[in-house]
């Protein structure tokens, strides 16, 4: 079977239209582990392990990324896995949602419609963007490659944003048959925008040469482990996204019980995070772009700072949450998510290079395997976070002491980051199609 049809290079217009895709699966996931946590929990008054043993297993499920990347790259274009892929996580949100009524009466089959609906949702949005990152990988030449990841990115946070709102305000007052339609009405809207988006995409550039067929999954698995620069960047993947999401769900607690917020307050935080990670997206996007190809401007060198600044602001919160009250946590926060931000795409646009530089049709599976680390490593992270945090106030018997030796672990965990960033080597890309010119 041929390996798909690469462009030479994709232009603004299509790494704006792959956005628009990124935006649509980030809208869908928001409804998922987002909403219905919420809704689970208060409007039907299930305990809190059951949604967020769903969201795990949506997690868990993305452990097959590396097979889904692997299909396309065997196939002769990526924008089916994508369309099918929404199609997928589409289906599995509405079949979660269409459980919940069903709980009290009926909880086996809710729960089997529960857990299909997630299994669904981790295999759509595994087979969706799995395949939009190899896309960018193999059609977005590296000069770009930085700007590219944070225009992608800043677009899944609005899609976020946008998706949280509408459901927000259209879902009061309360009702299971509200909640169907706002998920049905976001959920036709994300296909239809996908479908839209990725028309002709893979034509929107000159068209490239195959690159060779496409070896099969176990040889290409093989070839890529026993590759350092990809062992390394995986190792990197891991330790950066499980210090990353360690602070999901404890930071609006840290600051309702250490700094006596209310739950309007702490809920303003995550806004001032969520700015400051646009701000560090677009500023490492600018940066990573201007600087391609010079010594001091490599990504790895944003990586690291995005690293470094994270631990920083993370040490900041360890002693923020010593001293208490008259901490400047805003600032702290506003500072976490703006390195946050860089750190992010600056790591994404790494990730897009290795995987374009690699040999053979293989970007698929690259992304697929980083993929999967990242999956693993937000599922643990985000339940060591906040186990983590119930087991330090159990044997300290202090709210402070707890968090502060949480955020120290995280800090340390971006710090090891920082260390491996800096020895992953960040070769260019070899320019798409160079064997087409032979």
């Amino acid at each position: 079977m041929r390996a798909p049809i690469v462009a030479t290079g994709f232009g603004w217009l299509s790494i704006v239209r792959l956005g628009l895709v990124q935006a649509s699966i980030g809208a869908v996931v928001m409804l998922a582990t987002s909403l219905l946590n919420r809704v689970m929990v208060v409007e039907y008054g299930m305990a809190a392990a059951i949604p967020a043993g769903l969201v795990a297993l949506h997690y868990a499920v993305q452990l097959a990324r590396p097979v889904w990347g692997h299909g396309s790259d065997r196939g002769r274009a990526r924008t089916p896995w994508m369309i099918g892929g929404m199609a997928v996580l589409g289906s599995g949100a509405l079949l979660a949602v269409a459980a919940l009524p069903l709980a009290a009466a009926h909880p086996f089959y809710a729960g089997v419609m529960a857990l299909s609906g997630f299994i669904m949702i981790g295999a759509g949005v595994g087979a969706a963007g799995t395949s939009l990152l190899a896309l960018l990988a193999s059609g977005v030449a590296p000069p770009r490659r930085a700007a590219a990841a944070a225009v992608t990115w800043i677009m899944m946070v609005l899609g976020i944003v946008l998706s949280a709102g509408i459901a927000g305000a259209l879902l009061d007052p309360f009702s299971a048959a509200r909640l169907m339609r706002i998920t049905a009405g976001i959920v036709v809207a994300a296909f239809a925008l996908t479908v839209v988006a990725t028309y002709r995409l893979e034509r929107a550039a000159p068209p490239a040469a195959t690159a060779g067929r496409a070896p099969d999954l176990g040889e290409a698995l093989r070839a890529i482990l026993a590759e350092p620069e990809a062992r390394r960047f995986t190792l990197f993947v891991f330790l950066s996204m499980l210090a990353y999401s360690m602070q999901d769900l404890i930071l609006e607690p840290f600051a309702g019980l250490v700094f006596g917020m209310s739950p309007a307050q702490s809920t303003s935080l995550s806004a001032v995070q969520h700015g400051g990670v646009l701000v560090g997206m677009i500023v490492a996007g600018i940066g990573g772009s201007a600087f391609a190809g010079r010594a001091a401007g490599e990504l790895r060198g944003w990586i690291a700072a995005g690293c470094i600044g994270s631990a920083l602001a993370l040490a900041g919160l360890a002693l923020g949450a010593r001293f208490g009250p008259g901490w400047p946590l805003v600032g702290n926060i506003a500072a976490l998510g703006f390195a946050n931000g860089i750190f992010a795409v600056s790591a994404i646009g790494a990730m897009m290079s290795l995987a374009g530089a690699g040999s053979g049709s293989r970007e698929g599976v690259r992304m697929g395997v980083w993929g999967a680390a990242q999956g693993i490593a937000f599922g643990i992270g985000g339940l060591t976070g906040a186990v983590g945090v119930d087991l330090a106030r159990h044997a300290a018997h202090s709210d402070g002491q707890a968090f502060q030796t949480i955020f120290a672990i995280e800090a340390l965990l971006f710090a090891a980051s920082a260390i491996v960033a800096t020895g992953i080597s960040q070769r260019r890309a070899p320019q798409l199609l160079q064997g087409a010119k032979a």
